[in-house]
């Protein structure tokens, strides 16, 4: 492809709570075996885009070891490679990102050292699948400076914790406003950008120049009346994890034989990093209703509408409803767990009751696991 990718992953949510203390948001686990960030890689190696940058910051120690091969999603090759890049303390700059325009500012010698005419910016906390081939033909075909890839909403959606995009008939951006109070319009930027790698290269600059950080309202909105900016509608599934509900929905949504026909058995497939752990083991007494069990885990109890994520053990007479278990934890026995999401390598004790009566609950519990 005409094109290298950039894949903004170090922000951080304080809507996430507690969820986001120890890892970024882009390593969030999804669907029982992924990671938020495998949907936009695996959209940039299916759409043949051989170079990628991720630039990470916020408690990146998790996101790194995901992203210690790029075989994974068939980066690892002679031309091209995928490139993690962390701030990091120069002669000229100690800062870390203070924005996504400083992010890019700060690693402008990767796009510098590439070829390829033009860039795709991408979010890594979004879960979607697109031919960025098709985007990027769309771009061309508009002579766009810029194209914005956007999608409409439901009446009810909160867009105002989005960026809202009016649109002419001709799909030209007449507006672009980010997080607005009050939103106009139930377009919202998906966070995907095509543009010239060249021309973003001087926009960048330009932002340094000025002490401007930010690439949304200080490159998309400053620019929206002097620079040809246009939106490429999607209609297809796509999600943000940008708080616990969003989050606890996107897993529930996996749960949906539509949902996981679309991400898993429609080509082009998703793709992660494969652990290399045994098939999920039910013992006698298990019962299974409507959920995804992943590697690893150990099933003795009532599993219903609940995500396990890997290694997980559930004991013996216990109730998991319409939970996500993350990675590696432990459950006793008699335990009642429903509307809650439990963190990783928690360990809950036996005869333990967790509920989340107004929304969804976070469990979070340290207790030892191991007695001598």
């Amino acid at each position: 492809m005409r094109a290298i990718g950039i894949i903004l992953a170090g922000g951080n949510s304080h809507r996430m709570g507690e969820l986001s203390r120890k890892r970024a948001i882009c390593a969030m686990p999804v669907a029982g075996s992924y990671r938020g960030i495998d949907f936009t890689l695996s959209n940039m190696s299916n759409s043949h885009i051989s170079k990628v940058g991720v630039f990470t910051q916020y408690n990146a120690r998790s996101l790194n070891e995901h992203l210690s091969s790029s075989k994974w999603w068939d980066f690892g090759r002679k031309q091209g490679g995928l490139y993690v890049f962390t701030p990091a303390v120069t002669a000229e700059n100690s800062n870390w990102y203070r924005g996504t325009a400083d992010a890019i500012w700060q690693n402008l010698s990767f796009l510098k050292s590439s070829h390829e005419p033009y860039v795709v910016i991408a979010s890594g906390d979004c879960v979607y699948k697109l031919d960025f081939n098709a985007v990027l033909e769309y771009h061309i075909e508009k002579r766009a400076d810029i194209t914005v890839v956007c999608r409409d909403v439901e009446p009810d959606f909160s867009v105002e914790r989005y960026g809202a995009v009016r649109l002419d008939s001709n799909m030209r951006v007449e507006d672009f406003e980010e997080k607005p109070l009050h939103a106009k319009t139930n377009t919202i930027s998906c966070g995907i950008y095509v543009i010239r790698r060249r021309q973003l290269i001087e926009m960048i600059e330009k932002c340094a120049e000025e002490d401007r950080y930010d690439f949304v309202r200080d490159i998309l909105v400053r620019y929206k009346d002097l620079k040809r900016i246009y939106g490429y509608k999607i209609t297809d599934y796509w999600r943000n994890i940008a708080s616990v509900e969003d989050y606890y929905q996107t897993n529930m949504d996996f749960l949906k034989p539509e949902v996981r026909n679309y991400f898993f058995k429609q080509y082009p497939d998703i793709y992660s990093k494969v652990d290399d752990l045994p098939p999920a083991k039910y013992n006698v007494g298990a019962s299974i209703k409507n959920s995804l069990i992943s590697s690893g885990c150990i099933i003795n109890g009532t599993v219903e509408n609940s995500v396990i994520f890997k290694k997980s053990y559930i004991g013996n007479n216990c109730v998991v409803k319409n939970s996500i278990i993350l990675n590696d934890v432990y459950i006793g026995d008699n335990t009642y767990i429903e509307n809650c999401i439990v963190e990783s390598r928690d360990t809950i004790r036996a005869n333990s009751r967790y509920v989340g009566e107004d929304g969804v609950r976070v469990v979070i519990e340290k207790n030892v696991r191991y007695v001598m």
